[in-house]
């Protein structure tokens, strides 16, 4: 599946109702996008952590379509992730972090720092002003 509205019309075709009903539910599975453009960006909301944790809380368990039907968030998030992997599996958080290797700054910032910050330095003025210290 390439995008939301393709996730959306197929949620149609399962549920009923109409494109825009669903719309928001699949922006927000695939918002990760926006951070990391390759499907790596899967790691972060296609699982049911994400589903329970994120999606659930702010849907609700179930949405009413323009159709009247009652359909579950749940459902409709775990189809999505099922298009995505060729309706084979959904996987666990455990399995996107089962292949993610431990580096030292993971460990209360010990060692070096990750990539995203080699670039600019955090200095103590910074630090004072983040965490608002006098």
């Amino acid at each position: 599946m390439a995008n939301p509205l393709k996730h959306s019309q197929s949620s149609v075709r399962l549920w009923g109702g109409t494109e825009e009903d669903y719309l928001s539910i699949h922006n927000k599975m695939d918002c990760s996008k926006k951070y990391f453009s390759d499907n790596r960006h899967r790691a972060l909301t296609h699982n049911m952590f994400f589903i329970f944790e994120v999606m659930i809380p702010i849907f609700g368990e179930y949405i009413t379509n323009s159709d009247g039907k009652v359909v579950s968030v749940k459902d409709i998030c775990e189809y999505h992730i099922l298009e995505d992997y060729g309706k084979r599996f959904i996987p666990n958080v455990s399995d996107f972090l089962d292949e993610m290797e431990i580096k030292s700054w993971m460990a209360n910032g010990i060692g070096e720092g990750p990539s995203s910050q080699k670039k600019k330095k955090l200095t103590s003025e910074r630090v004072k002003r983040i965490v608002q210290i006098d």
